[in-house]
């Protein structure tokens, strides 16, 4: 049990002797502003003041399925399924098999397959393979993309189906059918 440190009421308060009533107290000097996390924030990317504290997946936690959020969620683990989030952070050591779809995502680590947000960021220690769907992108030097990046004016949206080509008359021809003989 803790020690009662309450000092008794029929108990005088200690008073230093060097301080009197008379002698003012040297100015304490106010701390420092700190920077909040949303300032620090790449692409002024912004959060709502109401939010909770975000979620984490830990480095040594694996998850096998899809991941739902309304909030914000950081993932330093594995996880093989989809995530959907507010703002979602894939931190270095993490790994991804599956989709990603935020209006926030920053990709420090691996993702294999699709990413959808509104403002999307590739950190330099960061490896995509699959497509990024976007309103904004950015690309820091050193990271490694292999996939199409496409603008959308609303990228979280469902997907659209794949457009269908018009069948071509050469579909199906040998390789090399479509040119005149050389003379």
């Amino acid at each position: 049990m803790l020690p009662n440190f309450k000092r008794s009421d029929s108990e005088p308060p200690k008073v230093n002797p060097g301080f009197t009533a008379a002698t003012p107290l040297p100015p304490v000097p106010s701390p420092a502003p700190v920077p909040s996390a949303a300032a620090s924030r790449p692409m002024g990317l912004n959060r709502p003041a109401e939010r909770t504290a975000p979620s984490v997946i830990g480095t040594d936690l694996t998850i096998s399925g899809n991941l739902v959020t309304k909030g914000e969620v950081q993932i330093d683990g594995e996880v093989q399924g989809d995530i959907q989030g507010t703002y979602v952070v894939i931190g270095e050591k993490a790994r991804i098999t599956g989709s990603v779809v935020a209006e926030e995502v920053v990709v420090r680590g691996h993702v294999m397959g699709s990413v959808r947000g509104r403002r999307v960021m590739l950190q330099a220690s960061s490896h995509v393979e699959g497509d990024i769907f976007h309103h904004a992108l950015a690309i820091e030097q050193g990271a490694f993309f292999e996939g199409k990046s496409r603008r959308s004016a609303d990228p979280t949206g469902d997907p659209q189906p794949a457009k269908q080509d018009a069948p071509s008359s050469l579909a199906g021809a040998p390789l090399g059918a479509a040119h005149a003989p050389l003379l």
